[in-house]
Order: C-alpha cells, then sequence, then structure tokens
C-alpha cells in the first residue's frame, strides 16, 4: 500500500488497546492550576539554568519547593533547557520548506516513541526549545503495539511530502525488539518512493551527534548535531492535530 494515498481518516483509526505513554493521574497533574504552577517553575529553572546550575539539581530543589510528583518533574526536565542552549538548537533547526532534497538521518525510537504516544492520546510536552517530547520512560524496553503500523505510515507519507533524498534510521542495538522494529520500518519503506537504510548500532547518539539533518528530539544530540529537522512535530502538527500537548512555555517558537 502506498503510504502517501492513505486518508488521515486511516491512521487515526488505531486500536486503542496499549496506551503508550499514559498515567492515570495525568489529568490531575496536568490540570489548568497545575500547569500554572509548572509554568512559573519553569520560569525558575530556566533562570537558573542559565546561571550554570545542573539541572538535576534545580529539578530536585524547584520539584520540592511545589511538591511536585514524580512525573511533573520529569515533565519540567524535559521541557526546559537554558536560554543559551534554545538559540544554539534553533540557529540549527533545518526549516521544512528547507528539506527537500536532503538526506535525513532519523533517531528511530525517538521518533517512532514520540509518535505512538500521540496515537495513544497521552500526552506530550513542548519544550522551549520547540519539541515535543514524550514520558513515555522505557529505559532499554520496547515492544512493538497497535500503533506502531500507524507510525510508520504517518513518517513513510511525511518524509516522501518532504521529498527527502533519503533517509537513515538508526536503532539502539541493545534494546530488546530493535530488530522486530527493523523489519517493520524496512517492510513500510518497500512503499516509499525514497531509499531507506535501518542501521542497529550499539550507541545511536554517539554517531548522531556528529551528522547534519537529524531528526530527533534527544536534547543531548541536538546539542552536538551540525543541523536538525523538527520531524516529529511537524509531523504531529499536520496529521494529529488533536493531541493532548502540554506547553509550559506559552509560547510556539518557530
Amino acid at each position: 500500500m502506498d503510504t502517501t494515498g492513505v486518508e488521515k481518516e486511516d491512521i487515526l483509526h488505531v486500536n486503542k488497546r496499549t496506551r503508550r505513554g499514559f498515567d492515570i493521574n495525568d489529568d490531575r497533574w496536568f490540570s489548568d492550576d497545575a500547569i500554572k504552577k509548572l509554568r512559573t517553575a519553569q520560569e525558575e529553572i530556566i533562570w537558573l539554568l542559565d546561571r550554570g546550575y545542573k539541572i538535576s539539581s534545580i529539578i530536585e530543589l524547584v520539584g520540592g519547593r511545589y511538591q511536585f510528583s514524580a512525573r511533573q518533574r520529569l515533565a519540567l526536565q524535559r521541557a526546559s533547557c537554558s536560554s543559551q542552549q534554545k538559540e544554539q538548537r534553533l540557529r540549527k533547526l533545518i526549516p521544512y520548506n528547507e528539506v527537500e532534497g536532503k538526506y535525513l538521518h532519523i533517531d528511530g525510537f525517538n521518533l517512532i516513541i514520540t509518535l505512538e504516544v500521540a496515537l495513544s492520546g497521552s500526552i506530550l510536552i513542548l519544550g522551549n526549545d520547540g519539541c515535543l517530547r514524550d514520558m513515555a520512560g522505557l529505559r532499554g524496553t520496547y515492544r512493538l503495539i497497535d500503533k506502531t503500523e500507524a507510525a510508520l505510515e504517518l513518517i513513510g507519507r511525511k518524509l516522501c511530502a518532504l521529498k527527502v533524498k533519503g533517509a537513515r534510521f538508526l536503532l539502539d542495538a541493545p534494546v530488546s525488539n530493535s530488530g522486530r522494529l527493523k523489519s517493520r520500518i524496512l517492510e513500510h519503506a518497500e512503499n516509499w518512493a525514497i531509499p531507506v537504510e535501518v542501521e542497529l548500532a550499539t550507541n545511536p547518539d554517539t554517531i548522531l551527534s556528529k551528522l547534519e539533518g537529524v531528526a530527533t528530539g534527544d536534547s543531548v544530540i541536538l546539542d552536538q548535531c551540525k543541523s536538525w529537522i523538527n520531524l516529529s512535530r511537524c509531523i504531529i502538527e499536520n496529521e494529529l492535530e488533536s493531541t493532548s500537548i502540554i506547553d509550559l512555555n506559552n509560547s510556539y517558537p518557530v
């Protein structure tokens, strides 16, 4: 099946058996009142980051002051970087209208899991650098779920629409089921109008950190790579408009 011809309704019609990144307490931890407190806390976090304090110490300090849950603290950590980091990352960002003809290096698990979380109806966190990040917390374990196929279809559709030259997916070899995911990507890629490679690497972050045209939301990679594209956000904003996004910045960087 040619994924470029799949209707948006077909992508959204997914089995609800598995909800990647879902937490039953999110309605309480990210209520309107909670978000107001989280936004104030993030302002304080960025102020401290700009003065050289370590994020782990800051989260412990600010999280304790506001008595935030572990999940709220994780959200703050994933949503916050220093003003200098934000500026550097945005300077290296490739606009969507300039992606045509470029070869992309894709942080496979990062992109796919983010989309699986969005398809599951779970929340995503918008960082002050403009990246959408999940809070699935898989930590070395992964299994294909009923949202994986839809995520891959979305990726294929977007890569074709952007008219990229080709794509190389890098997957963490030590992560469980990475081989199975590689096979599924290659099966889907047979219907994409671009050449696709999938590589299992012991440490993809080290490889991606040295490249241009990287598709990731990983903070460490973003700080080190030569250029990047905000592919997950591009897909979600255009294909999954009902995604629950927690915006602690009250703004959407371009």
